[in-house]
């Protein structure tokens, strides 16, 4: 299966040099794809020194429409498959073998890193946002979702050619799980290890009124 690893990234310049270091063990540089949304620090740098695939968005346009520039890329590089990862190294690339296997072995569409064994050590508010916004996306998608906020995923690109997403931001993550779940697409976990992070750009107040934006939308598509 000829998969690419793509990594949304703003302002990660103190993380992706280990993580890429890590990754090149699991895949060649050619197949690895970092997105520098826009970030004011040496995030396009460290990408360049690593001699990774690079996008730049001359500006921060958000999470989803990073990885949305990934996904055309593979797309038309012709990959059968992605791993999305996060840049600030919460994400162990040891899981990559694990992912890429299992979604041969089971034919699944989709299959996400699910942290929620380590749901408990979340912060409450943390956990109080993860666990209602699961809750709402597997109502929505017809399926259990165990962790819709996981960026840890590996995702076929029959879905991405099948899929169309509308959103940007983080809430893009929970947009692509729905449609795809509502097209007939399968979705499973695997459960992994979750190093927690200090990096985190999401601003609970405004990317819960998208989230709940998003979900209205879909209730009429």
């Amino acid at each position: 299966m000829k998969t690419t690893i793509i990594i949304p990234a703003y302002n990660a310049a103190n993380t992706l040099n280990l993580l890429l270091a890590r990754l090149l063990e699991f895949a060649p540089k050619h197949d690895i794809i970092v997105i520098d949304d826009g970030s004011t620090d040496n995030t396009a740098e460290a990408a360049k020194l690593s001699g990774v695939e690079l996008i730049i968005h001359p500006y921060n346009r958000g999470k989803g429409a990073a990885l949305r520039s990934g996904f055309d890329l593979a797309l038309n590089k012709g990959y059968e498959a992605v791993i999305t990862i996060d840049a600030d190294g919460q994400h162990d690339p040891k899981y990559i073998p694990e992912l890429k296997d299992i979604i041969r072995a089971r034919h699944y569409d989709i299959l996400i890193g699910s942290r929620r064994n380590g749901f408990g050590k979340m912060s409450f508010a943390r956990f109080l946002s993860n666990s209602i916004t699961t809750t709402v996306v597997s109502i929505l998608a017809g399926t259990k979702i165990s962790d819709s906020q996981s960026g840890y995923r590996i995702i076929s690109t029959s879905v991405l050619k099948s899929v169309k997403l509308r959103t940007s931001r983080y809430q893009m993550e929970s947009e692509l799980l729905i449609k795809a779940a509502r097209q007939g697409f399968k979705i499973g976990s695997l459960d992994i290890t979750n190093i927690p992070g200090n990096t985190s750009h999401i601003s609970h107040l405004k990317d819960t009124l998208r989230f709940v934006s998003m979900a209205l939308q879909t209730l009429w598509q």
